[in-house]
């Protein structure tokens, strides 16, 4: 398969203020057309040609042959989530049932699961991502650096939030933990986590 990178779900003004459109034009037009164009020249001629993007993933992760392959493939995978992962007035506490009564079951309470995210967030050292996952059938939280995601540690992710700098560093400069509130409060489009978390389940 070809990555080609999608338009994004809505205009590029329709996150503000929580995040701006010169972000979004950056984010999305510079960095991650730049990982469609590096994964589709790393992809060429390799045994990863004609994959899916999750085989794709899964297959070169921990290849040294293969580093550009994955740090490509999967932020392109990431990415291709993360514009589904947000919509104009979005976040908040009001969650589609099943899901709801899930994260109560794993975590205790729907505050709880935004404490642990957003901590997981802030405290993910240098670029990376915050993630709510499923493995085993239980939810859970996790962080990973840089390309990595839950799907090479055989976990399924429902949510994810980018804390690479340019994510954020262009509306919050370096308050990660606000822009991480600011994501679980006004952008989160729960209906696409309600989406992921009933194929994985």
């Amino acid at each position: 398969m070809t990555f080609t990178l999608p338009n994004l779900p809505y205009s590029y003004d329709a996150l503000a203020p929580h995040m701006s459109k010169e972000t979004l034009e950056y984010h999305h037009d510079k960095h991650h057309q730049a990982y469609v164009t590096n994964g589709n020249n790393a992809i060429k001629g390799t045994e990863f040609e004609g994959k899916s993007l999750e085989e794709i993933v899964k297959s070169s992760y921990g290849k040294s042959a293969a580093v550009g392959v994955f740090n490509n493939a999967g932020q392109h995978y990431n990415h291709l989530h993360f514009w589904n992962w947000m919509k104009p007035n979005g976040g908040g506490n009001k969650l589609p049932g099943r899901l709801e009564k899930k994260i109560v079951e794993d975590f205790g309470s729907l505050d709880k699961f935004k404490a642990d995210f957003a901590a997981a967030g802030a405290g993910q050292f240098g670029s990376g991502w915050a993630w709510l996952q499923v493995k085993n059938g239980k939810l859970g939280v996790s962080k990973t650096p840089n390309a990595e995601n839950p799907l090479i540690h055989n976990a399924t992710p429902i949510l994810g939030c980018d804390v690479w700098e340019h994510s954020y560093y262009i509306d919050y400069r370096n308050r990660r933990p606000d822009y991480l509130k600011a994501f679980l409060d006004h952008l989160v489009n729960w209906d696409y986590v309600d989406e992921l978390f009933s194929k994985a389940v």
